[in-house]
């Protein structure tokens, strides 16, 4: 096991990460830009290194610097948490080569999954079901138009090397077509500095559901269940629960093994989630994130398994502490992110809390590293917080959140608290009925 491990990354999940080092002997490092000097998870480390500026190109993506303060510290170790380079497989190629250990997977595979093209590909090699569409990247407007013509419209044209829902441009007609695929490249140039775009089948009224997988690169990989992901707003979630109320048992069962034995077959190690677009009964892969996930509380909550401490022991050379058979689903756990944002307009609210109280009680979890008195800064995130409630069922689950909503003190600046106080009593949302458009209709209709 490590003995101590830089954390390169900030906020709420710098201080979950460094929960986990805690609790397995294991000392921390944080590091901070100037505008963190006062950040929890860098009050409450063993050591800490300021890395730079607040810009994060000058200090949490500013690799020289990470690399130095683990040679500083003497951190055996470096996890990336999750956004900044949590997937960036330069980055852990470094740390190997200045005999650091990247708490995550391979870089091989962080490169595969991080080229959409490619990871597609991959996925087809495995086994797992992927949405019809092109085989790879369109090099040219015929070969757009025939493959479009051939899978039925609407079509989406998507980045290779896109996320968040930046490069992706639906055309629903052919005489969209020619102005998606010009709008998707220019965007993706833009986001990524890479113009390739591939062609998908567009669903209209899909899911959203992620299988969550554990493996240790020797040969054993297990699923953790799904989350339902659906409730987004410009393709980023807002609302995460496990399990999905749109599943049952046999599917569960059947996606998730397809799942594991594909990675079992890769060799894959760490965390990692598998994302899939649900309708009629079919799942259809969109993507992997090679990283812990923003959501993963929900899964540990019904689960009773630690994600980190498995990242954790898996980079430090051992197995996997369980097997599928150990795996057992307990109840119900939504997640709802807090922000700090306006709840309508959605501007960021940056600021200093003045006032910060946080619901407690049985099945009730507050992952966050503000603190009353705390000034978001307006460099990053706007993050706040994640308030995870679980309940014997949905219904208990729907019940004890709102009860918690309602004491969520956060005053000083405008957080998102007062629409999940809408969401929490909306019908649909009651039943389980939505997809990955709903909460855009509900906020085009509410506004």
């Amino acid at each position: 096991m490590f003995s101590k491990v830089l954390i390169a990354n900030r906020g709420e999940i710098a201080l979950r990460i460094q929960r986990a080092c805690k609790e397995l002997g294991i000392q921390t490092v944080a590091v901070h830009s100037t505008a963190d000097a006062d950040a929890m998870h860098v009050r409450l480390a063993d050591e800490s290194v300021c890395i730079g500026p607040p810009s994060a190109r000058d200090s949490y993506l500013h690799i020289p610097a990470l690399v130095a303060a683990c040679e500083i510290t003497g951190a055996e170790a470096v996890h990336p948490g999750y956004g900044f380079l949590s997937e960036n497989a330069r980055f852990a190629e470094i740390l190997e080569a200045h005999g650091i250990a990247f708490i995550g997977p391979k870089a091989e595979h962080i490169r595969i999954m991080g080229d959409k093209i490619e990871a597609k590909r991959t996925a087809i090699e495995l086994g797992i079901p992927v949405v019809p569409g092109s085989d790879g990247g369109i090099d040219n407007e015929d070969d757009a138009i025939r493959i479009a013509d051939e899978i039925g419209y609407p079509v989406l044209v998507k980045a290779a090397a896109g996320g968040g829902g930046r490069g992706m441009k639906v055309a629903r007609r052919p005489e969209d077509l020619l102005n998606a695929l010009s709008n998707a490249r220019a965007e993706a140039q833009s986001a990524f500095g890479d113009a390739s775009v591939y062609l998908e089948k567009y669903l209209s009224t899909p899911r959203h559901i992620e299988i969550q997988v554990l493996g240790d690169g020797k040969g054993n990989a297990v699923h953790l269940g799904e989350r339902d992901c659906s409730l987004q707003r410009r393709h980023q979630k807002v609302w995460e629960e496990a399990l999905s109320p749109a599943l049952n048992a046999d599917q569960r069962e059947q996606i998730g093994e397809t799942v594991a034995a594909a990675m079992r077959k890769l060799g894959y190690s760490g965390a990692g989630t598998v994302e899939f677009l649900y309708e009629n009964g079919e799942f259809y892969f969109i993507e992997m994130n090679t990283r812990l996930q923003v959501e993963h509380p929900v899964t540990e909550m019904i689960t009773g398994i630690d994600i980190v401490h498995e990242q954790i022991r898996v980079a430090a050379g051992a197995s996997l502490s369980f097997s599928q058979e150990d795996v057992h689903f307990d109840g119900h756990a939504i997640e709802c992110r807090i922000n700090a944002e306006d709840a309508r307009t959605f501007m960021p609210s940056p600021g200093r809390i003045s006032h910060f109280h946080t619901p407690g009680g049985l099945g009730v979890r507050v992952d966050s590293g503000v603190y009353q008195g705390y000034v978001i800064p307006p460099y990053y995130d706007s993050l706040i917080g994640k308030l995870i409630v679980h309940g014997r069922n949905r219904v208990e689950c729907l019940m004890r959140l709102r009860r918690c909503l309602d004491e969520f003190v956060v005053d000083g600046i405008s957080t998102t608290i007062p629409l999940f106080r809408a969401l929490v009593d909306h019908p649909d949302i009651a039943d389980g009925r939505y997809d990955i458009h709903w909460l855009e209709g509900y906020l085009a209709e509410t506004s």
